[in-house]
């Protein structure tokens, strides 16, 4: 595995799910880490599993939909941890909260995504990049999506949020490029998570079949992706090893996107 020791990471969404697998990764890899979720309870057994583990943790609840938490959080962090290394902005919000074709499209279901999937990365971005500028040295993760490439149905400000993260990937990757700091992307595919078993659920009940029907047919390599899935790579884009990849969308997907 990659060598993360002496590095300080801040995951956010990290209470379940895809978070929580990169979290426990890259303590595992030697990185201390600060998770962050809205859910303390959750937070908690993260950073109890990751010191029983023999990893440093700590636990920041927040609620990234409020303006300024993200530019709180990421001071907070630091104060904690050091200066933040690596940055995995993961936490955000699926279709399936709330799908709906544009038509009837939520106004503020629209607010609250395009919030916490796009401007909440962008400020906490934003908050560490001085210290990465002045250290030389630097990870950003976006954990995007698939549908930052590919549509979804009654998922637009799932999608469109989404395609502005990959693009916001690439311009700061752009801006940064010759100050040893990374900006990359990992677009997960169907991953069996709380929000993907929701989306599942509202697309068994719309097609009239069962979620185990749809499920077996989401991907070419049969089923979904479990969280622990993507996690591996998130540790390699953070590590000395990725120095030279910058700016790229990576699927994870079982074979979904094989020409995004």
């Amino acid at each position: 595995m990659f060598s993360l020791n002496d590095r300080s990471a801040l995951v956010t969404g990290a209470g379940r799910g895809i978070g929580r697998a990169i979290a426990e990764t890259l303590a595992q890899a030697g990185a201390k880490v600060a998770v962050t979720a809205r859910t303390t309870r959750e937070l908690d057994e993260v950073v109890a599993g990751i010191r029983k583990g023999g990893g440093h943790a700590v636990a920041l609840a927040a609620d990234l939909s409020q303006p300024e938490v993200p530019y709180q959080l990421a001071k907070q962090a630091a104060a904690q941890l050091g200066a933040i290394d690596i940055l995995v902005n993961n936490a955000g919000i699926g279709s399936s909260s709330n799908p709906k074709p544009v038509i009837d499209f939520d106004d503020e279901f629209w607010e609250l995504s395009l919030t916490l999937n796009l401007t909440a990365p962008y400020k906490l971005s934003k908050t560490v990049l001085p210290a990465m500028v002045e250290r030389k040295r630097g990870r950003i993760i976006n954990v995007a999506s698939i549908n930052g490439k590919i549509p979804s149905l009654h998922g637009a400000a799932y999608t469109a949020s989404k395609h502005g993260l990959l693009g916001f990937t690439k311009t700061l990757a752009l801006e940064v490029a010759n100050s040893g700091i990374t900006v990359n992307a990992i677009c997960p595919g169907p991953v069996h998570t709380l929000m993907n078993d929701k989306r599942l659920e509202y697309d068994a009940q719309r097609r009239g079949t069962t979620v185990a029907e749809i499920e077996k047919s989401l991907t070419p390599i049969g089923g979904r992706l479990e969280p622990i899935d993507i996690a591996p790579l998130a540790v390699y884009l953070a590590s000395d090893e990725a120095r030279t990849v910058t700016g790229q969308s990576w699927n994870i997907d079982g074979g979904v996107c094989m020409a995004t």
